[in-house]
């Protein structure tokens, strides 16, 4: 018997099972969830979102597309998502430097979709991935999620990848998959092509593996796309988001761009109908008005470089960036430091880089406002 006149222990939590108590896998446990603190303060700049609210003529037609697509709902979504695949082509081919069709693009719930089913396609159990940390967490969130084993790679001191220590880990450890973010995250810092071409011609020789240039944060670089690497080399992958540039953090619509072997390969994996009719039609009334949303991205960038000028004018030591965020420091202990930030109403990112936090760009009066609180406790919290 169930529900409310049900008798027995509490099933929400009469007992004291925890994690550890659960038949859960080995390399699961002692872990943690992945997630930013969701703190109720007045400025709110440690998850990299995009501050300005879509337009509302974006709005009005995210609600006509929808409607319309409510109007089959009793039907599965298109399986393939043809019209929004062609689409993200159009976008890419126009901003990215390299003309694509929609049979190089796949799409997913989310970035992080993306690369999880990249891993449950060419990682996974016996085989290993690398990634060049610090860097995006979620690589070895995912990799350890699907199985795949995890390798750490080196950078310098300046945050950049250490090439040659990296092609000699390559060369040793033969990964099965290699992450490169560009701009990386946490630390704003772009990759150039020699880089990428360099790390890719290791792996090739020593697998042949799959590399995945993780571009979340592309649209806010100084630099030009890496999109035209892919031509030529089928174990390139750039992987893509909509909720950084596009300002659709709430959408989760990721996708990449590769040869179409690959897209044909994360097909063997993905689920069922995975993108609703929903996302669908409002990620394609986003794409009808690029160019407004990627004005905003200019606004951004702009406000980014005032941020960094601003932050070395104060005395702070600051990352070069190339994203919608910066990594500054340093400080003797980066958690009080951040704490001595929220105290002042304002929350920003304790991202685990010793010595360094990360803000992200807001609106200018959110970015006044930081500025205020960093120039005030500048001497109390650095080293």
């Amino acid at each position: 018997m169930s529900g409310p006149d049900a008798t027995g222990p509490d099933v929400a939590g009469g007992d004291a099972t925890g994690i550890n108590d659960l038949p859960v896998r080995d390399e699961l446990r002692g872990k943690s969830a992945y997630g930013a603190p969701q703190l109720d303060v007045a400025v709110r700049l440690n998850t990299n979102e995009n501050p300005y609210p879509l337009p509302e003529a974006l709005v009005e037609r995210i609600a006509e597309r929808v409607r319309d697509a409510a109007r089959t709902l009793n039907r599965y979504p298109d399986r393939d998502a043809v019209e929004l695949r062609t689409e993200l082509a159009k976008y890419l081919t126009r901003t990215g430097g390299h003309r694509v069709a929609s049979e190089n693009v796949w799409a997913a719930n989310g970035s992080n979709e993306v690369i999880q089913q990249l891993l449950q396609t060419f990682g996974g159990p016996g085989r290993t991935a690398i990634g060049f940390e610090p860097s995006y967490s979620m690589h070895a969130l995912i990799a350890r999620g699907t199985g795949t084993g995890w390798i750490s790679g080196p950078r310098h001191e300046d945050f950049t990848i250490d090439v040659r220590a990296a092609v000699r880990a390559i060369a040793e450890h033969k990964p099965d998959v290699v992450f490169i973010t560009s701009p990386n995250n946490p630390t704003g810092t772009a990759v150039d092509t020699g880089t990428v071409l360099a790390l890719y011609e290791a792996a090739q020789a020593a697998g042949p593996s799959m590399v995945v240039l993780d571009e979340a944060y592309g649209e806010f670089s100084h630099e030009p796309s890496l999109l035209p690497l892919i031509e030529g080399r089928p174990h390139l992958v750039l992987s893509r988001t909509m909720s950084k540039a596009f300002g659709a953090a709430g959408l989760r619509l990721g996708y990449l761009a590769a040869h179409p072997a690959v897209v044909d390969a994360v097909q063997l994996v993905r689920l069922p109908y995975h993108l609703s009719s929903v996302t669908q039609a409002t990620a394609l009334a986003a794409l009808e008005h690029t160019d407004t949303l990627l004005q905003y991205v200019e606004q951004l960038k702009a406000e980014r470089d005032r941020i960094v000028t601003e932050l070395r004018a104060i005395g702070y030591d600051v990352t070069a960036s190339d994203a919608n965020f910066i990594q500054f420091g340093r400080f003797e202990d980066a958690h009080a430091a951040w704490r001595a930030i929220l105290d002042h109403g304002v929350l920003i990112r304790d991202n685990g880089v010793p010595g360094w936090l990360r803000v992200s760009v807001g609106t200018p009066a959110e970015n006044d406002a930081f500025l205020e609180t960093a120039r005030a406790l500048h001497k109390e919290i650095t080293a």
